[in-house]
């Protein structure tokens, strides 16, 4: 029997992806750095019309009342007396942010003045009411 030799001076043509993995890697943590999140409150209401509304550049949490008076916190339906837990969880994400209260021209006040209750209790000042900026 005749031994083949391997040359193993021999280098094998390839490429290192090393650099580029890293590189993606730190792309994505950048990306994940600089992402805000947005917390929206899941359905859409008829909010009524006022001819002083102006943009919340910083909210970071909505909370939607519909006309039936179903109160709603990210996507899904939120009990009156979680409001105010559901709210601080969300607002201690971003503590700079605002909270605003989406409702619906139909609902009732006590509701309204019920959401806000329990947000100023969860300990934030930052509330404002949603309108449509619009002449009455």
């Amino acid at each position: 029997m005749t031994a083949r030799r391997h040359n193993k001076n021999k280098e094998e043509a390839g490429l290192d992806m090393t650099p580029m993995l890293d590189i993606v890697f730190i792309m994505l943590i950048f990306f994940i750095v600089t992402t805000s999140f947005v917390k929206e409150s899941g359905i859409t209401v008829n909010t009524p019309k006022a001819q002083t509304a102006s943009k919340q550049e910083k909210a970071n949490v909505f909370v939607a009342i519909n006309a039936g008076g179903e109160i709603w916190i990210d996507k899904r339906p939120v009990d009156i007396r979680s409001v105010r837990t559901v709210v601080a969880r969300l607002h201690a994400e971003n503590p700079e942010g605002s909270v605003v209260i989406q409702s619906d021209q139909e609902a009732a006040t006590r509701t309204l003045v019920a959401v806000m209750d329990q947000i100023r209790l969860a300990g934030i000042e930052k509330i404002a009411i949603a309108a449509n900026n619009t002449a009455l």
